[in-house]
This record gives structure tokens, C-alpha cells and sequence, in this order.
């Protein structure tokens, strides 16, 4: 991402917005169908440059795909942030939840030492809020949140206890809120494959061609010397997820000597990581931009993706410019 995405804000009207948050609320899941396909269906028709890069991403998850693939793509993403509303709001009764791997997160915790959960713009990142919800310590998101719009404030006003958890990144407190989380034995939830500004950018191979991916999770995780693992929520079904977690390293290390060298093998590794999820769930990717080449940002405006906590203002979990109060400095 570069520098005009992070001076952007998500698109969407408050007032429109009110009221179609008012209709899911009052009226409930019933109505979510009905209104999932025509809002597919206008992104995919008014959005041409989001859906050119939806294009260019299925081409590389999928052997042929069609404008069908096309549409059920910008469908998915459409179900997941409806889905949102009732999972901010534990309206989770008719809602299927899958974990895998949760006894690996419970084993890095059991060692006291808190731990990174680093995961994507792929899937849910909302539907983790149960295992915050049932953990026994504390969990926060490090994200960025300067280009929040209606849809995330609104967002906010439904689960003020979420957006409390938050730890801004930009802020001259935010690596030592990093460090105090995991100081406690808590649980600290990076976005690892987006960053916002002029971020430090790692370029690695991700899916058949060159990405650039940002350093500053690594940089965190070298610096917090905790175990981090990789965590992705994707949708199944209709309200139903599945919850993964792996682990990727019981501690990340950057040597003075090979700093750059070792940078960006952790960053191909979880790239590597990655693709293999993508593959796994192609529908679920959210990244509505250029991904593999710079000056994509107007697609992901074009869809709003990328500007709120779960496809979009959970953008890009930094460089080396997390204003760490001295603890991460400029590159």
C-alpha cells in the first residue's frame, strides 16, 4: 500500500449505513441474504478497478476463472461484513464456529510468555472475537486506524469494548502497549500482510509473482521475543468459519550482522504461509487492489476494502515507523 491509501478514507454514507445497520438489528439474520447479492452485485459492476484485481488474484488461486468466480468473490466479502454485525453484537446463536489448532495457542500461553497471533486480510478477522471473548488473558489488535470512516465508527459504536482493545499504531505508546500485552502473558492480533504509508516493504514471492510485504511484524515479533503463530478465520458457509491456527516461530531473530537477509525470510515464510491459506479459501481474500504491483490503491477505495477492521482500517500492520516510542525507529 502506499501513502494515498492511508490518507484516505472508507467510502459510505453514515445515514445509509444507520439505516441498514437499524434493519439488520431490528429485523435480523433473515434479511442478510436478501440484501447480499445486489450489494455484490453493485461492487462488482461499479467497482472495475477492485474488479480487475479480483481478477488478477483468482487467476492465481483458480485454474479458469469466470465472472461468476468473480462475483461470488465480491459476494463473499459482502457476507462476511454483513456478518460482522451480529458477531460484534453476540448475536451468534445460529452461527458455526470451527476452531483448529486452538490447543497450539493454548500451549504458547501456557508458557507465560503471551504470544503474536499474526494473520490477514483473508476471511474474518471479527470472527476471532469468541476465542478473545473465552481467553483468560488479555487480547488486543495493533492496527491502523487513521482513515476510519462511517462503516468503522459504527462498528465501534456496536462493540465499544472492541475498539477499546485496540492499539493504534502511530501513536508514541503503541510498542509499549505491544510490550505490556505480552509482558502479561496477553495476546497481541497483527494484520501482517498490508501496512499504510511509507512502511518498510519486504519484496517476496506470493502466489506466482513479487509482492511487497511489510516488515514491521517481524520487526515486532523480534523485538517482543515471544512465540508467534498465524491464525486465519475464513468463511465456510453460510454464517459458519473456520478458525486455523499454526504455529511459525517460538521466537523471530534478527541478527545485526544479516538484519535485512533474516527480514526477509520471515516475510517470504509467512508469505509462503499465506498462499497456501489462500488456496485453501481463494474466496476469502480481500485485498481489492493491485496486490503485486505499486499505485493499486483506488481499487480497494473503490470497495471500501481496507479501511475497516476486518477488511479494511485493520490494514497494514506497519513498518518500521510504529511511533514505538523510541522502541522502533525510522528506517
Amino acid at each position: 500500500m502506499t501513502a494515498a491509501w492511508a490518507r484516505r478514507q472508507e467510502g459510505g454514507g453514515a445515514g445509509a449505513l444507520r439505516v441498514l445497520l437499524w434493519l439488520l438489528l431490528r429485523v435480523g439474520q433473515p434479511i442478510a441474504p436478501v440484501l447480499l447479492w445486489p450489494a455484490a452485485l453493485w461492487f462488482f459492476l461499479a467497482a472495475p478497478a477492485a474488479r480487475a484485481a479480483s481478477r488478477d488474484y483468482l487467476r492465481r488461486v483458480l485454474a479458469r476463472p469466470t465472472w461468476r468466480d468473480g462475483l461470488r468473490h465480491f459476494h463473499c466479502f459482502a457476507a462476511v461484513t454483513l456478518d460482522r454485525v451480529f458477531l460484534l453484537t453476540g448475536r451468534t446463536a445460529d452461527f458455526r464456529i470451527e476452531d483448529v489448532g486452538l490447543e497450539r495457542l493454548e500451549a504458547a500461553l501456557a508458557q507465560g510468555r503471551g504470544c503474536l497471533l499474526l494473520g490477514a486480510h483473508l476471511g474474518s478477522f471479527e470472527a476471532l472475537r469468541g476465542l478473545a471473548q473465552r481467553s483468560p488473558v488479555p487480547v488486543r489488535t495493533l492496527m491502523y486506524k487513521r482513515n476510519d470512516g462511517a462503516l468503522t465508527r459504527l462498528f465501534d459504536q456496536l462493540a465499544p469494548d472492541v475498539a477499546s482493545a485496540i492499539i493504534e499504531i502511530g501513536t508514541p505508546s503503541s510498542m509499549l502497549l505491544v510490550r505490556e500485552t505480552v509482558a502479561a502473558g496477553g495476546v497481541v492480533g497483527i494484520l501482517a500482510d498490508r501496512a499504510p504509508g511509507d512502511q518498510k516493504l519486504v519484496e517476496v514471492g506470493f502466489l506466482g509473482g513479487r509482492a511487497r510485504l511489510p516488515a514491521g511484524p517481524m520487526i515486532v515479533a523480534s523485538m517482543v521475543g515471544a512465540p508467534v503463530l498465524l491464525c486465519w478465520a475464513v468463511r465456510t458457509g453460510v454464517r459458519a468459519y473456520r478458525i486455523s491456527i499454526e504455529p511459525f516461530a517460538d521466537q523471530v531473530s534478527l541478527a545485526r550482522a544479516t538484519r535485512q537477509a533474516d527480514l526477509r525470510d520471515w516475510v517470504a515464510r509467512y508469505a509462503a504461509r499465506l498462499e497456501v491459506a489462500c488456496r485453501a479459501a481463494p474466496l476469502n481474500w480481500f485485498n481489492f487492489y493491485d496486490f503485486w504491483e505499486s499505485g493499486g490503491d483506488a481499487a480497494a477505495l473503490a470497495l471500501g476494502a481496507g479501511t475497516d477492521r476486518d477488511g479494511a482500517a485493520t490494514a497494514g500492520l506497519g513498518g518500521e515507523r510504529l511511533s514505538a516510542g523510541g522502541a522502533v525507529g525510522a528506517s
